[in-house]
């Protein structure tokens, strides 16, 4: 048996044991790996910034240059987020096939905006591009009426695919009313006088189902159309109400994930071939502004609209006509309508007057946070210094003019 340790051995062993001292500022603190990209959720102080939705919210999702110039042709149908892609585009003279006179006949224009799940949208392709019917009346518009599979209005529709470059395409729910014995899926719900409860019903359709859809859909227009690219949406609008037995508000939350995640699997599978892209507006909707929807919780405020289709604008249009001022005045606005900043900013902001807005900022604070106020006063101060520039050109470009003789 070993002699004991003498105690001062035995002190001397504990002087050589390690204790690891940490702090957040030291480098041992950070001690999980993090994989090669890190994304952080921001603060408000980060998102506030002019390029804040840039840096936060459109990263990753973008191409490496914009895909859109004023020649490129382009079809936008979906939800009726959609329309209002459609219109902002076509009002900035971009050509959007699917608002000329002679596409009139097609459904993917009278009913563009009320194709709201992935099971139509797949329906038009196919029956645009491989005349594939469904035997019975799916179709039906916003008074019940039913559209039929008119050969005319479907090489109306061929037509239009088959001259478009670039498509733009709005998901909105993933509840859908179905023919049971067939499976086929209507545009929205059934007539009164048609609905058969022994073979009409309700489910909430699956991601997977989603995903086969959307993948179906990329795959025909690859087919079909290999040069197109294809921006595929999520809208922002909620439902109106839910056929489930639970609430609507909570329906939506999970119709909307369904969608959500279906898209994101489909445009991981196909990233690398360069044709595919996410338009994140549904994250620019719910995620950056306070209260962008109106009373009626469901349309999305005006202002913020108007700011997400700029900012799309910059992001996919080469020939875009938003100036950085414009986005940064219009950004603000939709901050105020949205009740992030304060009502009075929006009449300051109308008359455009240095003089005003630099009182205004002289005693305001905006956020408790001390970083978020800050970066909402640089953000103002921003336009306070565009509008002192404009200012001064006009004065200088009035000196210049000749006098009258």
């Amino acid at each position: 048996m070993a002699d004991p340790a003498s105690p001062d051995e035995t002190a001397t062993k504990a002087v050589d044991v390690a204790f690891q001292h940490t702090s957040a500022k030291g480098a041992e603190f950070r001690t999980w790996f993090r994989g090669e990209h890190t994304n952080f959720n921001p603060k408000l102080d980060q998102i506030m910034a002019l390029d804040g939705p840039e840096n936060f919210v459109l990263q990753g999702w973008l191409p490496n240059e914009p895909l859109i110039d004023k020649t490129t042709q382009i079809t936008a149908f979906g939800s009726c987020f959609a329309a209002n892609i459609s219109n902002w585009l076509s009002e900035r003279n971009f050509r959007i096939l699917n608002r000329a006179e002679d596409a009139s006949r097609a459904y993917v224009v009278t009913m563009g905006e009320g194709m709201v799940n992935s099971f139509v949208i797949r329906q038009q392709f196919e029956w645009a591009w491989e005349n594939k019917v469904f035997d019975q009346a799916l179709w039906h518009g916003y008074s019940a009426e039913a559209y039929g599979y008119d050969e005319d209005v479907r090489l109306e529709t061929k037509r239009i695919f088959d001259e478009t470059e670039v498509f733009i395409l709005t998901f909105g729910l993933s509840e859908v009313w179905y023919d049971e014995p067939t499976g086929n899926v209507f545009w929205r719900t059934i007539p009164k006088d048609a609905y058969d409860p022994k073979r009409h019903k309700f489910r909430l359709s699956s991601v997977d189902e989603n995903r086969d859809n959307i993948r179906a859909i990329y795959d025909l227009i690859r087919k079909y159309r290999p040069y197109a690219k294809v921006i595929v949406t999520l809208s922002p609008v909620p439902l109106i109400a839910t056929f489930r037995d639970v609430s609507c508000i909570t329906a939506n939350s999970v119709s909307k994930a369904t969608l959500r995640v279906a898209v994101d699997e489909v445009v991981r599978e196909v990233h690398d071939e360069g044709h595919l892209f996410y338009w994140p507006s549904y994250e620019l909707v719910t995620d950056v502004f306070r209260s962008p929807y109106r009373a009626d919780r469901r349309h999305v405020r005006p202002v913020v609209l108007n700011y997400i289709m700029r900012l799309f604008e910059t992001a996919w249009c080469k020939d875009g006509d938003v100036a950085k001022g414009e986005l940064l005045e219009s950004w603000v606005r939709a901050h105020v309508a949205a009740g992030t900043l304060p009502a009075e900013l929006q009449r300051i902001l109308a008359k455009r007057r240095p003089y005003p807005l630099k009182k205004f900022l002289s005693g305001a604070r905006f956020h408790e946070d001390e970083k978020a106020n800050t970066a909402i006063h640089a953000l103002l101060g921003q336009i306070l210094e565009n509008w002192r520039a404009e200012r001064a050109e006009r004065e200088a470009a009035d000196q210049e003019e000749p006098a009258a003789p």
